[in-house]
């Protein structure tokens, strides 16, 4: 019997106009997805009315993404569904990469003791839907308008008239802020009059859903021109209650008209589960297409109409930033914007969100495009030179870190306006990355007691205190309490490490250490987990709020690259090898591709020992 998920249905409700004397509605969010309503989520729980609107008449139907990264988890547990979701989920921490039947790749993702949690879940988009919508139907200052869709929008300098198609005839909505979160087809970026920019990859890909009650492990498996469908990549995954994801690469001849019809999924992947010697019954669930993009709006931010998730911008689906990135839009958003309308915050707050968010999508798509090279490549060089790395993982190793999907990970926030500097050469989590979730020991007045710094810290702003003196510890509790009074209704924790007076002990310094945090040293972390300075004194925190609530940092910002994303060492110059060879390959005329690679290899053969260079030609000669 089958266990897919299929979501509720919902019966359109008539609503009225807002009218004309009546103020506009705080916030409304076009689209009910997963960045929508953790938009919606973040706002209610700062104690903001929000509308939201979705043209469907449930959540989507089908798993499309999911992959769920640890940060996502941090993030639905401070937005306030994090335990429905953690109960369903299905974690797995690595995978197994094959190039024809031959393993050339097995990887783990990061993860140490002190972690709160695995680095990676599966669940279907569907389900992750489902609770965030139930937490929200029961939310007093959330509403709901199903079947509603944009059909017009006009705007003014303090609100923005949304007309509505509903059921029940066209309706037209003031609001004070519209959040456009309704999709990479979004309908409000086309009203708005404005265009993603970027690049389109090359490659096709069939997704479906089956039921299938087999033992294989929850890892992420992936076959290079796979022997049950040749020249093709299939990727599958597990998720829970024996449903497994399946994609495949079409070739670039293949009708994709055809091979989406429903027979032929069928015989795809039926090839692949005989070759596979798996007998098990199985049954199509769901099945859908996609190809893979790098594209975003130069700006978030369009007066009072704010864009997040896929309508601002799109990533390659290949290491799973899609929905993962659209999380932490929406946790961001959610604070920023709320700071806007408490009138806590000035409106550059908003331009800040909009940079933040961006360069993230950059960081993605840095990554993302990589893996997208690998999985999809679209031209002669990269087919040819991800081949030989393929052919190559085969018998040395070391090369199989090129195959590797680079995973979502947390992005960070350097480049944005709010983040402080720090001194030359400072070491530990730097101001703008994200501080992850990591299981502490606390004291309480029943003894020691074990959480977590996310649980800690809340949904709010924290304080981070390292090595404090009792007389420092009063100091910083009078410095914090006039904090929280600026950021009001944002809440502010104040959480002091080691010392004789430390909430969270830190016996070994294992906290300090892994942060490089100094004695005295405070770390002011935003509501959305990225650490925003490093201070040394309580009395610069009124400095802090000031800067905030501007939307600006000290100047003398130092942009620090990230040092988390790129390759290092040998593993570096390989990167650069494939990427330069294969742009050469490309700009090389055809007729003399073959000519220049020989020229390479006599330039470079002739600055190594005939020993090294006759091991090379023995390697690469098949």
């Amino acid at each position: 019997m089958s266990t897919y998920f299929h979501p509720k249905k919902y019966a359109p409700e008539d609503f009225s106009s807002t009218s004309p004397s009546a103020d506009a509605l705080p916030v409304v969010i076009v689209g009910a997805g997963p960045v929508g309503m953790g938009v919606a989520m973040g706002l209610a729980a700062r104690g903001i009315r929000v509308t939201i609107l979705e043209a469907a008449d449930q959540v989507s139907f089908g798993s499309r993404a999911i992959c769920v990264s640890r940060h996502s988890l941090e993030v639905a547990e401070r937005l306030g569904f994090g335990t429905e979701l953690e109960d369903i989920v299905l974690p797995w921490v690595g995978g197994r990469s094959y190039y024809r039947d031959q393993e050339v790749l097995h990887f783990r993702m990061a993860s140490g003791k002190h972690d709160a949690r695995g680095p990676m879940v599966n669940v279907s988009q569907s389900e992750f839907e489902q609770i965030m919508t139930d937490t929200l139907l029961a939310h007093p200052l959330v509403t709901f308008h199903w079947s509603s869709s944009i059909a017009g929008i006009s705007r003014s300098d303090d609100e923005v008239t949304l007309t509505v198609d509903t059921a029940f005839g066209a309706r037209e909505l003031r609001a004070a802020w519209v959040v456009a979160a309704d999709g990479g087809r979004s309908t409000m970026r086309e009203l708005s009059g404005i265009r993603l920019q970027g690049n389109s990859y090359e490659g096709n890909y069939v997704i479906a859903d089956i039921h299938w009650e087999s033992e294989l492990p929850a890892e992420r498996l992936v076959w290079f021109d796979a022997p049950s469908n040749p020249g093709s990549t299939i990727i599958m995954h597990r998720q829970p209650r024996d449903i497994w994801r399946i994609d495949y690469q079409l070739d670039a001849s293949d009708d994709p008209a055809a091979e989406t019809a429903e027979e032929r999924i069928r015989d795809r992947i039926t090839r692949h589960l005989e070759w596979l010697q798996s007998d098990i019954p199985w049954t199509l669930e769901w099945f859908g297409f996609y190809r893979a993009h790098a594209l975003a709006l130069e700006d978030f931010t369009h007066g009072r109409v704010l864009f997040a998730g896929d309508a601002a911008h799109l990533v390659p689906i290949f290491g799973v930033r899609g929905l993962n990135s659209g999380m932490e839009d929406a946790e961001t958003l959610a604070w920023q914007l709320a700071a806007v309308i408490n009138g806590q915050a000035d409106t550059a707050l908003l331009q800040a969100y909009s940079t933040e968010r961006r360069s993230a999508w950059q960081q993605n798509v840095d990554n993302a495009g990589k893996s997208t090279l690998i999985m999809s490549p679209g031209s002669h060089g990269y087919r040819t030179t991800r081949d030989a790395v393929l052919e190559l993982a085969t018998t040395r190793n070391e090369f199989a870190h090129l195959i590797n999907p680079r995973q979502s990970s947390a992005t960070h926030a350097h480049l944005s306006p709010l983040t402080w500097a720090t001194a030359p050469g400072t070491q530990g989590v730097l101001p703008g990355d994200p501080l992850e979730d990591r299981i502490v020991e606390v004291c309480t007045t029943d003894g020691p007691s074990e959480t977590s710094l996310n649980r800690l810290r809340g949904s709010g702003f924290g304080v981070l205190a390292f090595g404090m003196s009792a007389e420092q510890a009063s100091e910083l509790d009078r410095q914090a309490a006039d904090f929280a009074q600026s950021l009001a209704p944002e809440t502010v924790q104040v959480m002091t490490v080691g010392g004789a007076h430390g909430t969270i002990p830190d016996a070994r310094g294992d906290l300090a250490s892994t942060l490089g945090a100094g004695d005295g040293e405070i770390f002011v972390i935003r509501p959305d987990g990225l650490v925003l300075c490093r201070i040394s004194d309580p009395a610069q925190l009124i400095d802090v709020a000031k800067h905030l609530t501007a939307g600006t940092a000290p100047p003398q910002f130092d942009a620090t690259a990230s040092v988390t994303s790129e390759a290092v060492g040998d593993e570096a110059r390989r990167e650069h090898v494939w990427l330069s060879l294969a742009d050469a390959l490309d700009t090389a005329e055809p007729a003399d591709r073959e000519g220049m690679l020989v020229r390479l290899a006599m330039i470079l053969g002739s600055q190594a020992n005939s020993e090294d260079f006759d091991k090379a030609l023995g390697s690469a000669t098949r």
